[in-house]
């Protein structure tokens, strides 16, 4: 089998990138031939070959759909011996329907940007609708996408693989690396709406009324959302909680692992936010990987990768911040609990791997070829 990959930058900056490059590195392990059209701003990584044609998505490139599709011709004579077509995030599906020409096509549905691009105006929409149908079949990372996607495109066919982490990567972590005050509340990813961070500050008063000398530590950059970024920024001050939230911003790799050695408790409510949603949170898994309960919201992807009372919790987006502060509560109350959480979670997630993800990719590849 022969594949023909059109992913964004390789690397670990962001969603895309980090399912993208984990994925092709899976596939290489597996034995799997396959040509990489990749984005401009895509870094070099050693052992593999990339050719980067496509219009960058991070930061977005304007006109992304039309400069897409004008490199349509080049790339498709790199990927003209391909046996399938593969578009790993929603922005290139119209160059991979294009340019498939009768081969077997798939995309990958992350999460908000396949419902929010079929929903832009004519006829930019319309063609991000063609390419979606296209595809035989579009690939969920999780359930809840695939819902979403499925009450757009009744007739489409739908397949879910979720995403995957690599336990090793969170083996053997210090509790000692970094040092905390008190037991503490761990959140990673962007300060955005769509993550729930403003929700998470307004739960910790509560929190902190029941656990004096609890911490939150907030791990994520800062910059994605400027505007409210800088209104967290404002309610941890309104709120009194200077000595309790601590909003650290991007950190290294290394201090984020420390973090995660360290914490008791991981929490990140992730929010819909008008046709936003988050698709699955590969955090999540992170966060389980290195044997903490994690709290997540339902509505969300965040179902695929909690199981509700066993690894973690799952409180709903509804009046979610006096509910978070009672799950946050129970765990900090109940170390024993959230212990036997963070277990089952840390052994659930060796199941979880990337390895695994592409062995079933390879399955509904060879479906299709």
């Amino acid at each position: 089998m022969y594949l023909g990959l059109l992913a964004s930058d390789l690397s670990h900056r962001h969603g895309w990138a980090h399912h993208c490059l984990s994925l092709i590195r899976a596939l290489q392990r597996a034995g799997v031939q396959m040509t990489v059209i990749t984005s401009h701003n895509s870094p070099d990584v050693d052992g593999i070959e990339q050719h980067r044609l496509l219009p960058d998505t991070n930061p977005m490139q304007k006109n992304l759909l039309l400069h897409s599709l004008l490199r349509a011709p080049e790339v498709g004579r790199l990927l003209r011996g391909c046996d399938v077509i593969h578009a790993m995030i929603e922005p290139y599906a119209p160059v991979g329907a294009w340019i498939a020409a009768g081969r077997p096509f798939v995309v990958t549905a992350h999460g908000s940007y396949t419902d929010l691009l079929m929903r832009r105006r004519k006829p930019v929409g319309t063609i991000y609708r063609w390419s979606f149908r296209r595809a035989r079949p579009i690939v969920c990372v999780s359930h809840y996408t695939a819902r979403v996607i499925g009450d757009l495109l009744p007739d489409a066919r739908l397949e879910v693989i979720n995403n995957a982490v690599d336990p090793a990567q969170f083996a053997n972590l210090s509790k000692d690396a970094v040092q905390k005050r008190g037991p503490t509340v761990l959140a990673v990813g962007a300060v955005k709406l769509r993550k729930g961070t403003l929700e998470l500050v307004r739960a910790m008063p509560a929190v902190r009324a029941a656990v004096p000398d609890v911490q939150c530590v907030i791990i994520g950059s800062t910059d994605a959302e400027p505007g409210y970024s800088h209104q967290v920024a404002a309610e941890i001050n309104v709120l009194g909680l200077q000595d309790c939230v601590h909003l650290l911003g991007h950190v290294s790799e290394e201090t984020k692992l420390a973090w995660y050695g360290a914490a008791d408790v991981f929490a990140l409510p992730s929010m819909n936010v008008g046709r936003k949603f988050e698709g699955f949170g590969l955090i999540y898994l992170e966060a389980s990987a290195s044997g903490l309960p994690v709290i997540g919201t339902r509505g969300s992807g965040a179902e695929d990768a909690i199981e509700h009372g066993v690894t973690g919790l799952l409180v709903p987006q509804s009046g979610v911040t006096g509910a978070l502060a009672d799950a946050i509560i129970s765990l900090l109350r109940d170390p024993a609990r959230a212990s036997q959480m963070g277990a089952v979670g840390r052994a659930s997630v060796q199941n979880r791997t990337w390895d695994s993800a592409a062995q079933q990719w390879l399955a509904l590849y060879e479906t299709l070829s």
